[in-house]
């Protein structure tokens, strides 16, 4: 096979948005085929790849999964082997994620493991989601192909590379985006009075939203409301007909992020009052949490604290969202950050993960993978 960094270099070149990932299936699907076959038998969903492989004398099945699509970001890293994917970028690590699950297919074809293994390579990450929907066509339609076990990484730019860093328990939050649109009546900026102004309302909404977490989420638990793009109006001298807000949401729990949206229903049916207006409430792609098997955890963990060239890291839950949390829901199993030791942060237009990630990476999966009984 090409060399793990030519792969990613290649992978990085081709980003694209969730579901419309043609060019990364065809890619993958084509290096997969020059593996020995022998053991291999590969299906695919949307575009989306699952690669079993038949251990020798297997007792259980080991899953691994990989996300492979892209962001919609303008890449500024200045790199040579940029984006030619105008406006899209493999800002996540998803083209290294890949590019390790690509080695550990490898590996396995090669040399048999003793347990079944089956290697997801999942669409649809970043958005709208792709592993509810691809579990549950497993679950309807080809149980064959769900493990015993799962496992999964995420780069963490952070950490040195060699850092394995998980946890026991909650791993990821709950998240959740919002797309509120707000509807009144525009007029001349002259007339104020013969309008329902949108910008106003939207100011005042977004004031409100701010109060949920400080007066209606326990203190003793963890929440974020964040509005991240405000939309609104067309000229200076034109009072705003229409609104739109963009943000996020995230909670420790899933019952915290049903009484969070319980409370934006409540303040927005509040500001429909007050304002004369229409709002309309989408809550977009959601993500359940990764919550991590205690026993999977400490799998990874104990391997990690022997493996040459690995750092151990019981690390703190983060507010980050990871739709791998699907696949835990049923499924025993644990994700873990891996060290990318670069300067700029995930999905960042400058992020470049130090590529000595891969081949570390790579060995580390495999021999875990085969370790795990």
């Amino acid at each position: 096979m090409d060399t793990l960094i030519q792969i990613r270099r290649e992978l990085h070149q081709i980003p694209e948005l969730g579901f419309k990932e043609f060019k990364t299936q065809k890619y993958l699907l084509d290096k997969i085929s020059q593996f020995p076959q022998e053991h291999l038998s590969v299906t695919t969903w949307k575009t989306g790849i699952v690669v079993k492989i038949e251990g020798s004398n297997p007792s259980k099945t080991i899953g691994w999964r990989s996300d492979i699509d892209g962001l919609p970001i303008v890449e500024e890293t200045g790199l040579p082997f940029s984006s030619t994917h105008e406006g899209n970028m493999h800002a996540c690590g998803h083209d290294c994620h890949m590019t390790i699950a690509l080695g550990l297919v490898e590996a396995l074809a090669n040399t048999q493991p003793i347990q079944n293994v089956i290697v997801y390579f999942q669409p649809a990450e970043e958005g709208p989601g792709g592993a509810e929907p691809m579990v549950n066509w497993l679950r309807a339609e080809r149980p064959d192909l769900l493990p015993t076990e799962m496992y999964a990484l995420h780069v963490a730019p952070e950490y040195p590379v060699g850092t394995v860093a998980t946890r026991a328990g909650l791993l990821f939050a709950n998240t959740s985006e919002l797309f509120i649109d707000l509807k009144g009546l525009g007029g001349h900026a002259a007339y104020p009075h013969k309008t329902r102004d949108m910008t106003v309302a939207a100011a005042n909404l977004i004031l409100q939203l701010q109060t949920i977490v400080s007066r209606n989420v326990n203190p003793m638990d963890s929440a974020v409301v964040t509005v991240g793009k405000l939309t609104s109006g067309t000229v200076q001298n034109i009072i705003a007909e229409n609104a739109r807000l963009e943000g996020t949401i995230r909670t420790l729990n899933a019952e915290a992020m049903a009484d969070v949206k319980k409370r934006i229903e409540a303040i927005c049916s509040g500001i429909e009052a007050s304002f004369e207006c229409e709002i309309h409430i989408d809550y977009g792609a959601m993500y359940y949490e990764v919550n991590n098997d205690a026993e999977a955890a400490k799998k990874l963990l104990d391997f990690a604290q022997e493996f040459e060239g690995a750092t151990a890291y019981e690390c703190p839950a983060a507010m980050t969202g990871e739709d791998f949390g699907y696949f835990l829901k049923g499924i025993p199993g644990a994700m873990f950050w891996t060290g990318a030791n670069c300067e700029y942060g995930l999905h960042h237009a400058k992020i470049n993960p130090d590529e000595e990630l891969l081949a570390f990476n790579t060995k580390f999966v495999e021999q875990f993978i085969r370790s795990v009984s």
